[in-house]
């Protein structure tokens, strides 16, 4: 079962959150499906205290809603060692169904690619009598490629030097032909045999799983020569032993195509358009081996389902929602400029708080309310309408949230204090932190426009903000990407707002909005306390108007 999300805007505020809280958990108890609360940014000082009151864990953070990686289901493909034989790496492989496999370190790293081309290319070209020597195969990879056993010798030791020779003459022929340290294969004659091994030869391979005497195994170990025998025949025995050359001999490393579960889709298919591999492998973050993925893997990956609570502008969204499928939208501000593939749900009323919309579907549904429930209902309301202060607040933000209240066992007064003293420790914060606890950007005309918000119960704490601000806000428009940024201190109790702006225009387009005699970046405006509803609108029909 696919798991839809449930996320709030960028830099989320108490509504945000608790409004995908609350919504994934209707979605759960209405369908039986999965739903899963999701958060597009770090929770503000605010926010934490609600949660923390209610006892209610953060929602998921969510950085992009573009499909990684990790989201393409890719195939957990058993990686090999690079001693690993090629007859061995090529059941491996059949025994897989795959034509690629990947090397391994004894560390889980990739150390390269092998494919079933690299062996039939391999195996098929005109292999001189030194390929084996030339790759160090084990004397181990020699006996189980040849179906054959060690009589003499360690296995793990390696034929590293010569060449391999077919002894079908006699020993006198033999001397001019076979050297020291090659690996000779030869049938029962014992003559034969000794007299290779006098030759200093690496290794003798007795074929046809003839019997090796006393004798030939006391002079191979006193020579320190490694006796393999093989129930294959002697042309059997030739045709097959290249494929105990070691895949890290053949391995491709040089342009080793690797990618990381972290990766974004979109990126990787660019990366393999014009590649002509089957399978890449895929690591986690710390280089390790997870699997592997095709270019068919890459094709077939779905768009996550995802419902946006509390806002419907893309500038707003999740980096990556062109990526997703917007299934339902809950929300309460202008509508903007999502787009959908499919019609939708879509759920905008002119109320106070998201949380409002929310409570009433659970009544709807008639599915109970739980206490903590209701607390993070509530407290959004009270934040959204700054305790009802807001001029975006409504009768029915009012009374739902009193009912809520009841149901969470809070007083109003007290619970909204508490909340706007947490979310005012400013002190500790620098002028960043404090710009984007509560930002959002917006675009009218030719300009695109940010509005931060910071509101307080306590007027000189804002005071001092203010004059931290300026020049925070004098240096950040310049690299922002954006034609002007507006702030907003608001002072809850005493219900005004002190409005910084910097930028394209600012003081201009904040006198004509606000018909209101500007200083060079500020002005004070009595009884403004909501941006959605006091400050957009009159911005924007300011820019529109010039």
């Amino acid at each position: 079962m696919q798991t839809t999300l449930v996320i709030g805007h960028k830099n989320p505020d108490t509504d945000s959150i608790c409004s995908a809280i609350c919504y994934a958990e209707l979605k759960r108890r209405v369908t039986g499906e999965s739903y899963l609360a999701c958060r597009a940014g770090e929770i503000n000082n605010e926010t934490q205290y609600v949660l923390d009151r209610f006892n209610v864990k953060p929602p998921k953070l969510i950085t992009s809603l573009e499909p990684k990686l990790r989201h393409v289901y890719f195939r957990r493909i058993k990686g090999i060692d690079g001693d690993y034989s090629l007859k061995q790496a090529w059941e491996h492989m059949q025994n897989q169904s795959v034509r690629s496999v990947p090397i391994l370190t004894p560390a889980n790293k990739v150390e390269g690619i092998v494919t079933t081309g690299d062996e039939a290319r391999f195996y098929m070209e005109d292999q001189d009598a030194r390929a084996l020597s030339k790759s160090a195969a084990t004397y181990s990879n020699i006996a189980e490629t040849l179906q054959g056993e060690i009589l003499v010798g360690d296995g793990k030791g390696r034929f590293s030097e010569g060449k391999v020779s077919v002894a079908s003459a006699n020993p006198e022929m033999m001397e001019s032909y076979i050297k020291e340290n090659d690996l000779v294969i030869l049938g029962n004659r014992e003559e034969a045999q000794l007299f290779a091994i006098d030759l200093k030869v690496s290794c003798i391979v007795v074929s046809l799983g003839a019997a090796v005497s006393q004798e030939v195994i006391r002079r191979a170990e006193e020579a320190g020569c490694t006796v393999i025998v093989s129930p294959l025949d002697s042309y059997t025995v030739a045709k097959l032993i290249n494929q105990a050359v070691p895949v890290r001999h053949i391995m491709k490393t040089e342009g080793l195509i690797c990618f990381s579960e972290d990766d974004l889709v979109s990126d990787v298919r660019k990366a393999v358009a014009k590649v002509k591999v089957r399978y890449f492998p895929v690591v986690d973050r710390e280089g390790s081996y997870l699997g592997m993925v095709s270019q068919r893997n890459l094709l077939s990956v779905g768009r996550q389902k995802v419902i946006l609570v509390d806002h419907n502008e893309k500038g707003q969204a999740a980096d990556g929602i062109r990526s997703a499928e917007v299934t339902e939208i809950i929300d309460h501000h202008r509508i903007d400029s999502v787009e959908t593939m499919n019609p939708i749900f879509f759920r905008n009323q002119p109320l106070g708080c998201t949380c409002t919309i929310v409570a009433q579907m659970y009544r709807e549904q008639d599915v109970e309310i739980t206490p903590p429930i209701a607390g993070l209902l509530c407290s959004a309301i009270l934040s959204d309408t700054l305790m009802f202060r807001s001029p975006t607040c409504t009768p029915v933000d009012e009374r739902t949230a009193r009912e809520l209240a009841e149901i969470a066992g809070i007083n109003i007064e007290e619970h909204a204090t508490a909340m706007f003293n947490a979310g005012s420790c400013l002190a500790n914060k620098t002028a960043d932190e404090i710009f984007h606890i509560d930002c959002k950007t917006f675009k009218a005309d030719r300009y695109t426009f940010t509005v931060s918000q910071v509101t307080s119960v306590s007027g000189e704490e804002l005071a001092r903000v203010s004059k931290r601000m300026l020049p925070f806000m004098r240096e950040y428009v310049k690299q922002a990407e954006v034609d002007m940024l507006l702030m907003m201190l608001t002072n809850i109790f005493e219900e005004s707002t002190e409005l910084l702006f910097v930028g394209r225009d600012a003081r201009t387009i904040v006198s004509h909005a606000f018909n209101a005699e500007c200083g060079d970046a500020s002005v004070v405006l009595q009884g403004v306390v909501s941006r959605k509803k006091q400050i957009i609108a009159p911005v924007v029909s300011a820019i529109e108007a010039l």
